[in-house]
């Protein structure tokens, strides 16, 4: 009974967090449009310099550091035995 019980808690606190997600976007959306409308000039001049910030990060993170290893990669290792059949 004590389990039931207790899953009875938690049913009624999922709800909740739910609630609590919605309304921190909402206040997130409000604070946004605010900055948005008030500081419009200022953040317009920084947007070349996060576009080319934007270059070097989608460079680490989309390429991997440029690491291009392809040890477990399946063209790899089709690649490298067709080399080998070669010779």
């Amino acid at each position: 009974m004590e389990n039931h019980e207790h899953g009875q808690q938690r049913d009624d606190a999922a709800p909740a967090i739910t609630r609590s997600k919605l309304v921190l976007v909402g206040f997130l959306l409000v604070v946004a449009y605010f900055l948005w409308t008030e500081h419009q000039a200022h953040v317009i001049q920084f947007l070349p310099f996060l576009l080319l910030a934007a270059c070097p990060l989608m460079h680490v993170f989309m390429h991997g550091g440029h690491s291009h290893r392809h040890h477990g990669h399946p063209s790899a290792k089709a690649d490298r035995a067709d080399a080998q059949g070669e010779q």
